[in-house]
């Protein structure tokens, strides 16, 4: 089975416990099969000296098998419960260990595009769903099999007459549940399975909305794709369950049609002339059995159904787990120095036609500080995200010290860069632990960085200082400071190279202060390179690259530029337009 092997790639020496529980399954099958046959013995003992029911002695004797067989059954399906659970339970959480592994390789752009509550409930949802089959579906669908099987057995073993009789309907079930199995349905399936993921998305994003929709009064603005999500969903699955609707009917009609089928073959064989009291007892024997059949055929049909969705949910989770990593060689380089160097680099975003950068030629020379600074859209965050790796050049490279960054290893390349986001982001741990993030690196050490960061006045709010927590049980941060403290972060780190991507763009004035000095004091000596929309802030450094549809069309110091009359002569000219507006200066006639 296709599905089997994929989840044993996650179970490791654990697949023998699902073995195991399978085993156990067909066993218990037989078991729970045998207390029928002795009813049926039960029943011939009976007929046999009605009506002298106390020459029956050994009716009793068969019922304690009966008894006995049905006892070591349900104790041998709780053993492969046992098992499968055992088993499940550790290839979910392998397969969960795994996909998280491998996002952490995966390029930081798909990361961003797909985002992180999508890949989050891809790996949970599809980890749960597998981790259910295997626990209980699986081991329900080999004891359904194997009692199907061994029932249609002893249909024929006993009187093959009546046999026939319960298998015309049984065939016919069988019949119209291949058409429930078939690529169409199962693209159908997927189809549903696509309209209810994204209308949970979109669930998640119009309730995360409320806020602004309540503030603006444009509740049904906001519902509007909401309300598209649903009608989408309501449609794939108005079509799947009208595809489900006529095989199942027929096959549930088929499967419960069992008992007129054996009164029609006891009427034809008593017309024949056979004996009714030579076929009562098979008679009897049939109408008690075949009922399990019936119960067993239908679950059949919806355990099918669950092995479908358990590989539809290994396939979504292997659109992660497949995709292709930033692979790194096992050793690295010696580099000269931390010179950056971009040569002739171009770059496409994966699943896109349309380049963003175009041909990146850049020396920046080892503890120099630039900045790129160009209209939105222009490239400068992608720019520097190729550095460490967050995508892979399309076309030419970027050297550190002289070394490709292809040919560094990740924690030698990683090791050397510091990145301080827009979007920063603080852990739900300590202040602490959100500043030392690891390093080898004691509480006076962090409170060293802390200071340098300007980050002193947050630290005194706090009554318990750096064991603060941050998040739902502790303490809530400000854009600005939450900057200050990843900053922090950096200064900890003390990287000889420097990125940071807008790093002033939430902070007040007050903040911004602070920011300056603080990146003052965590640029010293390091290659630094800053991506800026204040201008203000970048008027000292010692080149300034304009960046403006993916290329570089200026470089030089401030006043240089400012001297050529270019694009940055224009936007500072706006910058300081914008610095000096106020509040109605414009009337309006």
């Amino acid at each position: 089975m296709a599905v089997l092997k994929k989840l044993f790639a996650y179970a490791g020496n654990h697949k023998y416990l699902t073995m195991l529980s399978l085993f156990l399954s067909f066993i218990s099958a037989i078991l729970l099969l045998m207390p029928f046959v002795w009813i049926w013995k039960v029943v011939q003992v009976i007929l046999d000296v009605y009506p002298n029911f106390n020459l029956a002695g050994d009716a009793a004797q068969y019922g304690w098998y009966a008894l006995i067989f049905a006892a070591a059954g349900i104790l041998v399906y709780v053993m492969s419960l046992l098992c499968s659970h055992l088993s499940a339970f550790r290839i979910a959480s392998n397969m969960r260990k795994e996909a998280m592994h491998h996002v952490m390789k995966l390029p930081m752009g798909y990361l961003s595009k797909e985002g992180s509550g999508k890949i989050r409930k891809i790996i949970d949802e599809s980890a749960t769903s597998t981790e259910t089959y295997l626990a209980h579906q699986l081991p329900d669908m080999v004891q359904l099999v194997t009692t199907v099987v061994a029932a249609v057995v002893c249909l024929f073993i006993f009187n093959w007459k009546f046999g026939v009789a319960s298998l015309i309907p049984l065939a016919l079930a069988f019949l119209n549940m291949s058409k429930m199995m078939g690529k169409d349905l199962e693209v159908s399936m997927k189809e549903y399975m696509d309209a209810l993921e994204g209308m949970s998305n979109e669930a998640v994003e119009y309730i995360r909305g409320i806020p602004v929709v309540k503030t603006f009064q444009q509740t049904v603005f906001s519902f509007e794709r909401f309300y598209k999500s649903i009608k989408n969903y309501e449609k794939f699955a108005l079509g799947y369950t009208d595809k489900m609707r006529m095989p199942m009917t027929g096959f549930i009609a088929f499967v419960n049609s069992i008992f007129i089928f054996l009164i029609g073959s006891m009427i034809i064989l008593v017309l024949n002339g056979f004996s009714i009291s030579v076929l009562l007892p098979d008679f009897l024997f049939y109408v008690i059995f075949t009922p399990i059949l019936a119960v067993a055929t239908n679950k059949i049909m919806f355990a099918s159904e669950n092995t479908m969705l358990a590989e539809d949910a290994l396939n979504r989770i292997e659109s992660i787990t497949k995709r292709e990593v930033v692979k790194y060689p096992q050793t690295s380089k010696q580099i000269k120095n931390y010179d950056i160097k971009f040569n002739n680099v171009s770059f496409t975003y994966p699943d896109t036609d349309v380049e963003v950068l175009h041909d990146i030629n850049l020396n920046i020379k080892s503890g120099t500080t630039v900045a790129f600074v160009g209209k939105s859209g222009g490239g400068k965050s992608t720019l520097i995200s190729l550095i460490p790796r967050f995508y892979d050049v399309t076309k030419g490279s970027i050297e550190i010290g002289g070394v490709d960054v292809k040919d560094m290893n990740e924690k030698d390349l990683l090791d050397k860069i510091s990145f301080v986001f827009q979007d920063n982001k603080l852990l739900k741990k300590s202040l602490y632990e959100n500043i030392k993030m690891g390093f080898d690196v004691d509480k006076n050490d962090v409170l060293d960085a802390l200071h340098k960061a300007q980050c002193d006045d947050i630290i005194a709010k706090f009554s318990t200082g750096l064991d603060t927590k941050i998040g739902t049980e502790g303490v809530y941060l400000s854009g600005g400071e939450t900057q200050r403290m990843t900053l922090a972060r950096a200064i900890v780190k003390n990287a000889p190279v420097l990125l940071l991507d807008e790093a002033t763009a939430y902070a007040d004035s007050d903040n911004e202060y602070l920011m300056q000095k603080a990146i003052l004091e965590l640029s010293k000596n390091k290659t630094t390179i800053m991506i800026a929309h204040r201008l203000s802030t970048i008027v000292n450094v010692d080149c300034i690259y304009v960046v403006d549809g993916g290329k570089i069309i200026e470089s030089g110091t401030h006043k240089e530029l400012i001297a050529n009359g270019g694009l940055y002569a224009e936007m500072w000219s706006q910058y300081r337009q914008s610095v000096d507006w106020k509040v109605g200066e414009f009337v309006c006639y």
